[in-house]
């Protein structure tokens, strides 16, 4: 965990204080879950803009600080202003180092360069770049690899085929989510479907020739 935010605990919540605590240069946030009630904080606007220019500040436990008390949290939600993309308001979650968590993590896909698939000249089609997890909120994996160097040309694979670090459960138990596709290119047909295409083309042309001598 990198990322530890002083915080400051703001009495007066509204839109009237939020307002007030961004012109004296703070993004005003909330800390809720567990069994406490939620803390309306506020933290300063370049420490806020740091934590998320390191990407450790999304999708991972961080820890904020007040009065020198520890708390572990998950970022769960940053409102960013639609015309400078500058944060705006920020919800915090409680978690400790074992609980449970749902998380989206990146997917790095592995084997391309021995894919059957990839080196007859298939092409990767990605179904999801990222892949929902439950997992302790202490221990939650940078990526997911995902190893493609078995894939055939028409082949798919599900997240059941993908190894999960240890700890790390599928988020989606209902069913088994595709997660990529080798598919055919043009540069991946063979001569005969090549010369197939031809003959196709020729026959269309002249069924084409042959329509236009009628008429004339």
């Amino acid at each position: 965990m990198s990322v530890v935010l002083d915080v400051v605990v703001r009495e007066e919540t509204g839109t009237g204080n939020a307002r007030e605590a961004r012109r004296n240069g703070m993004v005003p946030g909330v800390i809720y879950g567990g069994d406490k009630a939620p803390v309306s904080v506020g933290i300063k606007f370049n420490e806020v803009q740091r934590a998320i220019n390191s990407g450790q500040f999304l999708s991972n436990m961080i820890e904020l600080s007040h009065d020198g008390k520890p708390q572990k949290v998950l970022t769960k939600d940053v409102q960013f202003h639609p015309v400078t993309d500058m944060p705006l308001h920020i919800d915090f979650y409680r978690v400790t180092e074992k609980t449970i968590i749902d998380v989206d993590v990146s997917a790095v896909f592995v084997g391309e360069d021995v894919s059957p698939g990839m080196k007859a000249g298939g092409a990767l089609n990605v179904v999801r770049y990222n892949i929902e997890v439950k997992c302790p909120a202490g221990a939650i994996p940078e990526h997911i690899e995902v190893d493609i160097s078995g894939m055939e040309i028409g082949d798919s694979i599900h997240l059941s085929e993908v190894k999960l670090p240890k700890g790390v459960k599928p988020g989606i138990a209902d069913r088994d989510v595709t997660i990529a596709t080798i598919v055919a290119s043009r540069t991946s047909k063979t001569a005969d479907e090549e010369a197939d295409d031809a003959a196709a083309a020729e026959a269309a042309g002249g069924d084409a020739a042959a329509a236009e001598g009628a008429e004339g």
